[in-house]
C-alpha cells in the first residue's frame, strides 16, 4: 500500500463522505493472513518511445487451457477447465496479505475514506478484493487488480493453489486510490491498469526482458501512462497490439441521475489510443454522438465493449441503457462539423452512431439511483467470426446472444435454463466458440455455445464472480489438485 498520505481528492459518493467518520466505527477486525513481502524499489516511468524487446514471451509447453474466475467479495478465485468446464480448484485465496493491508488503510485517513467509499458505494456493502486478473504466458504467475486495496499484485500460482507463503510476489500501488479493469497485451508483455480516481491508465511489465537498447525490465515494474476521462473504465488492444480502444464511465457512483444532471458525471471520453507512444488518435464523446444520430438525452459513459473483427465497428453498453450502441470508427462524421474539443482533442472528422439494439428492459420502473454503478447492462463480448454477440443483461437478470445482422437475441434466464441468471457482470470470448459468462447474484458462471445457442454448463464458482479471463495453469501443477 502508499506509505506516504497523499491530499484528499474529491470523493465519488457525497452521502458516503459526509458519514465516513460514522462508517469508520463498524471497520471490522482484519482477520489474519499472510503478510506481503518487502515492496521493491520503484522504477521510473519509461520514455513515450520504449526499446523492442531482445526475443518476444512464448506460451511455454505443458499448459492447461483453464477460465479464472475473480471472486471479487471473496477475494479468492475459481480455475475452470476451458474445455469440459470442469472446476479444478475453488477458493484460491488472492488477499494473502489482507491484515497488513487493513492496517496500512486504518493508519491513512484519506486511504480508510476510500476504502469504505468503494465498500459503500460500488461494492455495495461488501470489499472489492478481486476485479480483473490475467496470467502471464508461462502459466507462473496471476496478476490481479484489487480495488479496495487500490493496487495490482503478481501472484505465484503453485504457491496460492498450495495455500502456501509468500504467493504475492510483486505489488504496485496506483498513484489514485482504486485499481479498475485490465488488459493484456496481444504478445503478453505488458498488462494496462485502469487508476480509478486518477484519469489514467498505466502499462506495466508481464515479463523479465532485456530491451534492445540494454534495460532490463521485470516483471511488474511500471512502465508507461495515458490520460483518461473521469473514472478509466475498460480498455481492449487491437489485434496486432498497435492500437488501444479505451472509454472512462465518470462518477457514476454519485446521485443524481437523472439526464438532466447527466454533466455532473464528468469527463467521460471514448478514445483509441496509438500504442506506440499512448497519443490519442481520436476522442469521442458519445452522449453527442448519440444525439448527433437522433437519440439525445442518453449518457455518454462507455461500459463494456466489442470490437468487431475487421476493427472498423465498436459495440458497446452504455449506462441505463438495456441494449448496446453500435459506432462505426471510420464513417463520416453524421453533421462534417467540430461541435466539440474534449481535454484539447477536437472531435474527429470520423465516427457515427449508426444503430441501437435495445434489448428486453425487465425493470422499467426501477429508479435510476437504484442500478447498480449506473449499469443496466454490464458485460459485451463478441465471438470469433464476428456475427453474434454476447451480453450480461445485468438488472435484468439474463444473458442474451445476439444476431449481429439482425439484432434478434436467444435469452437465458432461470426460465429457459432451470438455473438462475442473477445479476450478470462480465462475458468474454471463450474458447471453442463459447461465451463465459459471469452471473454475480448466483455466484457461479455460465458457458454458452454462440453457435448453437445451447447453454454447455453452469458452474458454482465464490462469492460474486465478476472478472471471467481465459489463462493458463501447468499441468504438473493441476495433477497436484
Amino acid at each position: 500500500m502508499r506509505t506516504s498520505s497523499r491530499a484528499l481528492r474529491r470523493l465519488s459518493l457525497a452521502a458516503t463522505a459526509a458519514g465516513v467518520a460514522t462508517l469508520s466505527l463498524a471497520f471490522p477486525d482484519a482477520a489474519p493472513a499472510q503478510p506481503a513481502p518487502a515492496a521493491v524499489a520503484e522504477r521510473p516511468v519509461r520514455s513515450a518511445h520504449p526499446a523492442a524487446p531482445t526475443a518476444l514471451p512464448q506460451r511455454a509447453p505443458g499448459l492447461r487451457d483453464v477460465m479464472w474466475v475473480g471472486n471479487n467479495w471473496a477475494g479468492t478465485a475459481s480455475i475452470v477447465d476451458a474445455h469440459d468446464f470442469t472446476v479444478l480448484k475453488r477458493g484460491v485465496d488472492l488477499v494473502p496479505d489482507k491484515a497488513q493491508e487493513l492496517a496500512d488503510i486504518r493508519a491513512n485517513p484519506v486511504d480508510l475514506a476510500y476504502f469504505l467509499l468503494i465498500r459503500y458505494g460500488p461494492g455495495e456493502g461488501h470489499d472489492q478484493f478481486v476485479d480483473d486478473m490475467f496470467t502471464t504466458l508461462d502459466g507462473r504467475y496471476l496478476a490481479v487488480s484489487r480495488p479496495s486495496f487500490a493496487d495490482v499484485v503478481w501472484i505465484d500460482i503453485a504457491k496460492a493453489t498450495a495455500g502456501a507463503p509468500g504467493s504475492v510476489v510483486r505489488e504496485q500501488s496506483m498513484d489514485g486510490n482504486r485499481s479498475d479493469h485490465m488488459a493484456l497485451s496481444p504478445d503478453g508483455r505488458r498488462l494496462l491498469v485502469s487508476d480509478s480516481t486518477k484519469r489514467q491508465v498505466i502499462e506495466y511489465s508481464m515479463v523479465d526482458e532485456t530491451l534492445t537498447d540494454g534495460t532490463v525490465v521485470k516483471m511488474g515494474d511500471r512502465m508507461r501512462t495515458f490520460a483518461s476521462g473521469e473514472t478509466p473504465h475498460e480498455s481492449n488492444y487491437t489485434q496486432d497490439g498497435s492500437r488501444v480502444f479505451h472509454a472512462s464511465i465518470g462518477l457514476v457512483y454519485t446521485p443524481g441521475d437523472i439526464p438532466l444532471l447527466d454533466a455532473l458525471k464528468g469527463d467521460r471520453w471514448f478514445q483509441v489510443v496509438r500504442n506506440s507512444d499512448f497519443s490519442v488518435l481520436e476522442r469521442w464523446g458519445i452522449g453527442r454522438e448519440l444525439a448527433e444520430a437522433g437519440y439525445p438525452n442518453m449518457s455518454s459513459a462507455v461500459r463494456p465493449m466489442a470490437v468487431s473483427p475487421d476493427e472498423r465497428y465498436v459495440y458497446f453498453q452504455v449506462s441505463f441503457f438495456h441494449g448496446f450502441v453500435e459506432f462505426d470508427t471510420q464513417a463520416p462524421d453524421l453533421n462534417g462539423k467540430v461541435d466539440y474539443t474534449l481535454g484539447g482533442v477536437p472531435e474527429p472528422s470520423v465516427g457515427a452512431v449508426t444503430r441501437l439494439v435495445p434489448l428486453p428492459n425487465r425493470v422499467p420502473r426501477m429508479l435510476r439511483e437504484q442500478y447498480v454503478n449506473d449499469s443496466a447492462h454490464h458485460g459485451l463480448s463478441i465471438n470469433d467470426a464476428g456475427d453474434t454477440l454476447c451480453v450480461a443483461g445485468t438488472m435484468d437478470d439474463y444473458a442474451a446472444l445476439v444476431d449481429r445482422t439482425s439484432g434478434r437475441s436467444t435469452i437465458f434466464d432461470e426460465t429457459t435454463t432451470g438455473h438462475t441468471y442473477l445479476k450478470p457482470y462480465w462475458t468474454t470470448e471463450g474458447l471453442d466458440d463459447t461465451c463465459w459468462i459471469s452471473l454475480s447474484g448466483s455466484d457461479a458462471v455460465a458457458v454458452i455455445d454462440t453457435n448453437t445457442g445451447q447453454e454447455l454448463a453452469y458452474r458454482e464458482v465464490g462469492d460474486h464472480p465478476q472478472r471471467v479471463r481465459h489463462g493458463y495453469v501447468p499441468e504438473t501443477l493441476v495433477a497436484t489438485w
